[in-house]
């Protein structure tokens, strides 16, 4: 109890004293990451893609980065910490500080939903890749609504995103793709941290994606008294309700949105690639378009104990072995993507060969990089140019 209460008084000290703040000053050669709250504050990136972090925390006995490598920082006789990382991958990472034991979040950098907690994050620009940087062309809105569930019996957040020109264009209608967050994250998810607006702005002003709407709900449904979230078949039949009964006809209802399968995909990554899979692949009569990006069902995320559970699509998903060529016909596109440092590469290519062995149709993709966003932007911007044609 008392280690409790000393860790709420630290808290309260960091945020409510001036224990530790940011520092106004950019290392030599560098340049400040895109996701600092200031241009004139580290965290700099480096030209190898190693990261000076700063922090201004003279009273501090102890400060550390926590960027899944544990970093030691050094005081300085101002009272200033700084410390250079690694060289790190392109892409999103989310870190915390951690002064005196305690975690907390970086008052240099922005704070994103992404760990099951706000958490701060640096994002790591990827030499010569652009297709998620803002450009001069016509932009869309990513719209943030609310709607009732009778499924949860709460009110819950949705963002949607309408391509440019949206309001302007009469009765004009659009396909819809439904996209699903990871674990640990929530509608916030592909809207700030994925960039689907600026993705799919891109996208559309070079002609190589139809103009559509992004829906992107809180997959982390799930009824009174059960947990949210999962691969069970308990938690994706309650996430099919949620978008079935509630989702999809709040979107058809608001929105000038084609229906019918061929006008609608289904996407996610990881958890959500999960709940694509499940979703898309049992009700080809409502989606003609499933991407399933990164996910841990068909294997490479071990299981309490150790080993590799085991994953039988035929079993899941009856006939998508035996009967492929019903898929086939009803599927316009299938498409998998996983990132190749990340350890579900192998069961997830092994997999594509055997739907690809017993007749069923799938394109597959995998980008450099791990579990983490920069494979995921890129394999939307990849999905979305295949879909509606």
């Amino acid at each position: 109890m008392k280690k409790r209460l000393f860790s709420y008084l630290l808290i309260i000290l960091l945020f409510f004293h001036p224990f530790f703040d940011a520092v106004s000053q950019i290392a030599e050669g560098s340049m400040p990451a895109p996701t600092n709250i200031r241009a004139d504050q580290c965290p700099c990136i480096l030209p190898d893609l190693s990261v000076v972090f700063t922090v201004n925390a003279p009273k501090a006995d102890n400060v550390q980065i926590d960027l899944v490598k544990m970093y030691e920082m050094k005081k300085d006789e101002k009272g200033i910490w700084t410390v250079t990382t690694d060289p790190l991958d392109p892409g999103f990472h989310y870190y915390s500080l951690v002064i005196n034991g305690v975690r907390v979040s970086d008052p240099a950098s922005e704070s994103f939903y992404g760990t099951g907690r706000m958490s701060s994050a640096i994002d790591i620009p990827e030499p010569g890749v652009d297709f998620y940087t803002i450009r001069d062309v016509p932009h869309g809105d990513i719209r943030h609504k609310h709607y009732f569930s009778n499924i949860t019996g709460t009110w819950r957040s949705i963002n949607i995103y309408t391509p440019p020109g949206y309001d302007n264009s009469g009765n004009e209608q659009y396909p819809v793709l439904y996209i699903q967050h990871g674990g640990g994250e929530d509608e916030r998810g592909w809207a700030v941290q994925g960039k689907t607006a600026i993705i799919l702005d891109n996208l559309i002003a070079e002609g190589k994606a139809k103009p559509m709407l992004v829906v992107i709900p809180n997959g982390n449904v799930s009824r009174p008294g059960m947990a949210a979230g999962g691969y069970n078949d308990e938690a994706m039949a309650v996430f099919r309700e949620e978008l079935f009964e509630n989702v999809i006809p709040f979107i058809e209802n608001n929105y000038r949105v084609k229906t019918g399968a061929d006008n609608r995909a289904i996407s996610g990554l990881s958890m959500g690639g999960g709940q694509a899979f499940y979703t898309g692949l049992r009700n080809t009569d409502m989606f003609a378009y499933v991407g399933v990006f990164s996910t841990g069902l068909f294997g490479g995320i071990g299981r309490p104990g150790g080993g590799e559970s085991s994953f039988d699509a035929e079993s899941v998903i009856p006939g998508l072995l035996t009967n492929p060529e019903s898929f086939n016909k009803k599927l316009r596109v299938f498409y998998i993507s996983v990132g190749e440092q990340d350890p579900r590469i192998e069961p997830t290519r092994k997999l594509v060969q055997t739907f690809r062995d017993n007749g069923l149709k799938v394109e597959f993709s995998s980008f450099p990089g791990g579990h983490e966003w920069q494979v995921w932007r890129k394999s939307l911007h990849d999905f979305a140019q295949q879909l509606f044609k």
